[in-house]
């Protein structure tokens, strides 16, 4: 089976370097930035606005090599990738949700942002707290774990 994904914009932030770059952009909620969705994809913006908050999907395309099990930004604990955020994933797929304040034709103005800028976007999708937030939802090993300042580096 082939699957192949190609982009539907560019996201533009403040962060040029990893080391920048926010662990989430909750922690971050005052960082601007813009996603600028390629002309052919603009008509599927059609009332994006009236959500306050969106997921971006977008592609890890810095990211150093995939390791299954590895320590993390929180934790110095080796974790497994699919139970972490780490960027270095098997597909490279990131998501983050950030805040909508403004859309004009095919840019849209938000909040919160935490990847690198130009980086290439692979879908929007509105958060919808009726659907994404679950109240019986935990934190697994997360649950104790402080975010740090400035994570340092992995490799």
């Amino acid at each position: 089976m082939e699957m192949k994904l190609k982009p539907i914009g560019i996201i533009r932030s403040p962060y040029q370097v990893k080391e920048e770059t926010p662990i989430q952009g909750r922690f971050a909620s005052s960082n601007r930035g813009r996603v600028e969705v390629f002309e052919e994809y603009a008509e599927g913006l059609k009332d994006i606005e009236t959500f306050s908050h969106i997921f971006l999907m977008y592609y890890f395309d810095r990211a150093d090599d995939v390791k299954l099990v590895r320590p993390t930004f929180l934790d110095d604990q080796s974790h497994g990738v699919f139970a972490s955020r780490h960027p270095c994933r098997p597909n490279g797929i990131g998501m983050t949700i950030v805040r909508l304040w403004e859309r004009k034709a095919n840019l849209l103005a938000v909040s919160g942002i935490d990847v690198l800028d130009a980086t290439p976007l692979l879908d929007i999708k509105p958060y919808i707290p009726r659907f994404d937030c679950l109240a019986e939802a935990t934190e697994g090993w997360v649950a104790d774990k402080k975010e740090r300042p400035k994570p340092p580096r992995r490799e």
